[in-house]
């Protein structure tokens, strides 16, 4: 794990020694040394610096798909293939054909008029490699070809056909693949030098730029992106370059793109985001690669290509943006490629989006629903000092009649209760809710049977009201009017 951690982590070492002062010494030396440029994972033209190596008997896998193998090799040594395979068929069938002629003894009696040979006017081995020439490129001087009086020579023609068609595709095909491969279409497709944070939309975004210089458009264009970073598991297992996704937008769709004109590729850093711990202080001392890929198929010839460059660390400028390069002509939009890759400084906090979210709920700790609950305990206290003045403006007969002179008070406190357990049943689950909102619980059960208990005695006591106080009452003074003067009097004499 020591070779590993050295290997992947700092540029820089520091080394201490037994003596505390040439450590320090040494320390010093090794934090003012530069940085030296960290071996990056894709190169900025897309090629991968990755070497396969100790592959033993593998190396076989190769063989077993030499067509693909043919196509990845560079130029130089397939145009060495291709000649070298040509050269030896035809040194090799020419051989064949001076062979039969030499078995023949068709090369002693070759200026014999009255023998037949097997392939006319061959005497030697380059008439022999002339005649294959001739036969293989199918051009027929008429000078030399072969008789019906040579069996084996009509069976090696019928060989040679079928062999030179077999090389003929194979070697033509595996250049005619190489040649319109879409790797050089890449080339015309740019990505900016550098990438940026800043704010947009008020999210702090990771932003960079791509581009397409030809007009020629890339169809079904998507991009992807990789955080390439080393990082140890909590079991204390080291992973070198581990993979990591970045989001720019694909669940929105925004990672499908129309290329005409240079797009600005955005990742939103938020708390599903590799970077959400990440600030300006911090990324002066992190280590990671951002791998970029865009894929299409080009619109000419029908073949995916694919672009890929990388942003190490050093080349995220943290408080930047992107000029812009499009501006509205007569008749027509340009494009300044100019400015390109040129950004100015904008005012961006220097902190993570952790550590803005932990600063926003130190400044405001309360939620909303915490707030809404006090709210409603307010509204029900107020309420209920509105029932206590309400209550203190009833005559004291009346007080005492019912019997209940902190009735509203209580009934109030019920009721208030009751909402304040409504609101709190909306934050709770739906089958929570259903089991809550069940009629017939036991505080509305409550709420009524205190109500018919409060108005019994109230029924039965207003006739003892005065004058106005029954009018208010209403049915219950014409239900005490109906009665005769015996059970009135001893109604009264009851609640006296």
């Amino acid at each position: 794990m020591s070779a590993l951690r050295r290997k992947f982590g700092d540029d820089y070492q520091v080394v201490t020694t037994s003596s505390s002062g040439s450590g320090f010494h040494q320390q010093q030396a090794a934090a003012a040394a530069p940085r030296r440029k960290r071996q990056r994972f894709v190169d900025k033209n897309g090629r991968c610096n990755v070497q396969h190596g100790n592959l033993g008997s593998e190396t076989s896998r190769y063989l077993s798909d030499l067509f693909t193998t043919l196509v990845d090799l560079k130029w130089r040594w397939n145009l060495f293939i291709f000649i070298l395979t040509y050269t030896v068929a035809w040194l090799f069938m020419a051989s064949m054909w001076w062979l039969i002629a030499y078995m023949r003894g068709d090369l002693n009696r070759a200026h014999d008029d009255n023998y037949t040979p097997c392939v006319a006017n061959v005497y030697n081995f380059p008439s022999a490699f002339l005649f294959f020439i001739e036969t293989e490129a199918t051009i027929g001087y008429g000078y030399r070809y072969i008789t019906d009086k040579c069996p084996e020579g009509i069976i090696l023609f019928l060989f040679q056909s079928i062999l030179g068609s077999i090389v003929d595709a194979f070697l033509i095909g595996c250049m005619f693949i190489k040649m319109s491969q879409p790797k050089k279409r890449a080339e015309t497709l740019m990505f900016s030098e550098h990438a940026v944070i800043s704010m947009r939309d008020g999210k702090l975004t990771l932003m960079f730029r791509v581009g397409n210089l030809r007009n020629s458009h890339m169809v079904s264009a998507q991009i992807r992106c990789k955080l390439l970073k080393s990082r140890q598991t909590p079991e204390g297992e080291f992973l070198p370059l581990d993979q990591l996704e970045l989001d720019v937008g694909f669940s929105t769709g925004a990672d499908q793109l129309f290329l005409v004109s240079p797009l600005t590729i955005c990742h939103v850093i938020d708390a599903k985001s590799p970077f959400y711990d990440l600030s300006q202080r911090s990324l002066q001392t992190e280590q990671f690669e951002i791998v970029v890929i865009l894929e299409g198929i080009v619109e000419t010839t029908g073949m995916t290509c694919q672009a890929r460059t990388s942003y190490t660390e050093d080349e995220v400028l943290w408080g930047h943006r992107f000029f812009p390069v499009i501006s509205l002509e007569e008749g027509f939009f340009k494009v300044d490629y100019s400015q390109f890759h040129a950004t100015f400084e904008v005012p961006t906090t220097p902190y993570s989006v952790k550590e803005q979210e932990e600063m926003l709920l130190i400044s405001s700790p309360l939620i909303g629903p915490a707030v809404s609950n006090s709210k409603e305990r307010n509204n029900s206290v107020e309420c209920l000092d509105g029932l206590d003045d309400i209550s203190t403006k009833i005559p004291s007969k009346l007080q005492k009649m019912t019997g209940r002179e902190d009735f509203p008070k209580k009934l109030l406190r019920m009721s208030s209760t009751t909402s304040e357990k409504a609101y709190s049943i909306g934050d709770l689950p739906m089958k929570l809710q259903r089991i809550s909102s069940v009629p017939g619980n036991s505080e509305e059960k409550l709420v009524s049977k205190t109500t018919k208990m409060m108005s019994d005695p109230m029924s039965q006591s207003v006739a003892d009201l005065p004058p106005k106080l029954q009018k208010l009452s209403g049915g219950g003074a014409r239900m005490e009017g109906k009665l005769p003067p015996k059970l009135r009097k001893m109604n009264s004499d009851r609640f006296t």
